[in-house]
């Protein structure tokens, strides 16, 4: 049996060679000799939740030893752990050399300035993510039954944020000329027409506070593992943030999750792309032209930059990604007007 062991710092499989009577033990034994992660600090769990920069103390854990390990091949197992808790270390750095035309030496400092290092974010600007459960809804909805998941389809969050909570509100999407298919997604924009529906939300105290966008159950996989969000997806999160100009600017994504009896759920997941992911799209470093021959799970780089301890042209999308608490609300009138009538108007400009 296989498991997929998710963490902060991406995801790994791991064989379970008897798992007819495997124990919690066994996996955390496996997870030890294989991820270098000591049991005492392993907290496992089935329950995505444990990741969150500040679990819930109500997310329920693997914690008996002695339990049998139930599970299905290819489940996934959450595991979180302390920084720096994996025994691994990097390889000791590589001597200096001689570097410029006059044999000038760099210092330590001179090394360390010209570094970029990508680190994981542990928390993230955006406190939580609320959205109106008629719009999310409407949303999924026309994917699920009109496209059937088989392609990409986004939309533009728009709502409030909650200046002392730092919470977004999502009460509508809107959804811009596109292209989809697979695993690329064009945005046709037409910036007169976003700017009538900003003018709309505006004089409804509302702005743009977010993207979602939707993932096929046909993208490509990567020879190296899951993934949460491919290359293609890291670039156009970061850019749209980048742009968006707040900093709880919040990214959602809605994918379809068939079960071993062959039903299937649709899962919505709320996150923001590290500060640093948004400055390494600003500053050019990270590659924006995506071939269709590369490792979706990984983001390539212009230069080299220091990820895990390492010198690498690659990253794993999972270090750039900060999740978001998520919730529902319920939205009937806004500022005076009822939903209908709102909707009717901004139908109007669409």
């Amino acid at each position: 049996m296989i498991l997929r062991i998710r963490s902060r710092d991406g995801t790994d499989r791991i064989t379970v060679p008897d798992p007819a009577s495997a124990t919690v033990a066994d996996l955390q034994r496996l997870i030890e000799s294989h991820l270098t992660v000591p049991v005492p600090v392993q907290r496992i769990s089935l329950d995505p939740a444990l990741l969150l920069p500040t679990p819930s103390a109500a997310v329920p854990l693997l914690a008996d030893p002695a339990a049998p390990l139930r599970l299905a091949n290819g489940a996934f197992v959450y595991l979180a752990y302390p920084p720096d808790a994996r025994s691994a270390r990097p390889p000791p750095p590589r001597a200096l050399s001689a570097a410029g035309s006059f044999g000038r030496k760099m210092t330590m400092d001179d090394l360390i300035a010209r570094q970029v290092r990508v680190t994981r974010q542990e928390n993230a600007l955006c406190a939580a993510a609320s959205f109106d459960r008629d719009a999310a809804n409407a949303f999924q909805l026309y994917v699920a039954e009109s496209l059937a998941f088989a392609v990409k389809r986004a939309g533009f969050l728009y709502g409030r944020v909650d200046a002392e909570t730092k919470g977004v509100f999502v009460d509508f999407i809107y959804e811009p000329p596109q292209q989809g298919s697979e695993d690329v997604l064009h945005l046709m924009r037409d910036p007169d027409e976003e700017a009538r529906v900003d003018a709309i939300a505006e004089g409804l105290g509302m702005r743009r506070v977010g993207l979602v966008f939707t993932q096929a159950v046909g993208r490509k996989a990567s020879e190296t593992g899951e993934y949460t969000v491919s290359n293609r997806e890291v670039v156009q999160a970061a850019q749209l943030q980048a742009e968006g100009g707040i900093p709880e600017w919040v990214t959602a994504i809605v994918k379809l999750e068939v079960g071993d009896d062959g039903t299937g759920d649709v899962h919505f997941e709320a996150f923001q792309m590290s500060e640093i992911c948004v400055k390494l799209f600003k500053d050019g470093v990270l590659e924006t032209e995506v071939g269709d021959s590369d490792d979706p799970r990984l983001s390539k780089m212009r230069k080299e930059v220091v990820a895990g301890g390492k010198d690498t042209m690659e990253v794993d999308n999972d270090f750039f990604l900060v999740p978001v608490k998520i919730s529902d609300h319920q939205v009937t009138e806004i500022y005076g007007f009822s939903i209908p009538f709102f909707l009717m108007e901004l139908w109007h400009f669409s």
